[in-house]
């Protein structure tokens, strides 16, 4: 069954019963839900992704080289209408761009680390307006090694530290998060 808004809604209230703090953020999002359905990528302002963040044996933190933006990012995309939910989409994601399979890849918990909303530039080629993700970032475990990176999406793979995420909300929780 497809993500619902009513799945949307409820990962918002779980979330934000954990971080109050980005109450005023993440009402954006929430005004939206009753219009357009948010996990279609053609929805303006903006649309729902998934992100995981996946931290290795090591504590250092997974990115991708993404062909499109030429940026090491964390992986994620746009939600597929076989997700159930927004943690599984982030997980097949993950799955999808790195090819570490899910089955060595342990949730730390169904609710979002961070929700992060960020603007996309137009995009031309894909005849796509710019635009906001609201995604929602969740985090992962692992022991593995990097797969098999999906070549059309992702140039290069690496082990970072938490110190190199840029946002300094999810370097704090994330941090906080290996304690």
């Amino acid at each position: 069954m497809p993500i619902t808004a009513q799945h949307i809604r409820t990962t918002i209230t779980e979330y934000l019963d954990q971080h109050p703090e980005d109450k005023r953020e993440i009402a954006v999002v929430q005004g939206l839900l009753d219009g357009d359905d948010l996990t279609s990528r053609k929805s303006l302002p903006g649309h729902v992704t998934a992100g995981a963040i996946l931290v290795g044996r090591d504590g250092r933190v997974l990115h991708i080289l993404h062909n499109a933006t030429g940026k090491w990012l964390l992986p994620g995309g746009h939600i597929e209408p076989s997700d159930d939910t927004l943690l599984q989409a982030a997980g097949r994601e993950l799955a999808e761009e790195t090819g570490i399979p899910p089955h060595v890849v342990t949730p730390q918990s169904e609710t979002p680390l961070h929700i992060d909303i960020h603007s996309i530039d137009a995009n031309r080629a894909k005849d796509e307006p710019a635009h906001q993700h609201f995604d929602f970032r969740f985090l992962f475990r692992t022991t593995a090694d990097i797969g098999e990176l999906q070549a059309e999406e992702v140039t290069d793979a690496a082990w970072l530290t938490v110190d190199s995420l840029a946002d300094e909300r999810l370097r704090r929780r994330v941090s906080e998060a290996l304690l």
